[in-house]
């Protein structure tokens, strides 16, 4: 049988694991969530340059 001491450390043990692994899930499920908050937060997109070139032509 186990010493109280024991018990407790595996305790201690258990409960630091099991932080951690709720930690690195939480991580990992957010870490898509930036990229593509960060992907859909630029607002419109950019015009490519030649686009912008021949408007600015059109209206010389």
């Amino acid at each position: 049988m186990l010493s109280t001491h024991k018990r407790r450390a595996m305790l201690e043990k258990l409960i630091q694991a099991a932080i951690i692994t709720f930690l690195l899930h939480l991580i990992a499920g957010l870490s898509p969530n930036t990229l593509i908050q960060s992907k859909t937060a630029s607002p419109v997109p950019e015009t490519p340059p030649n686009i912008v070139s021949l408007l600015l032509r059109s209206f010389q």
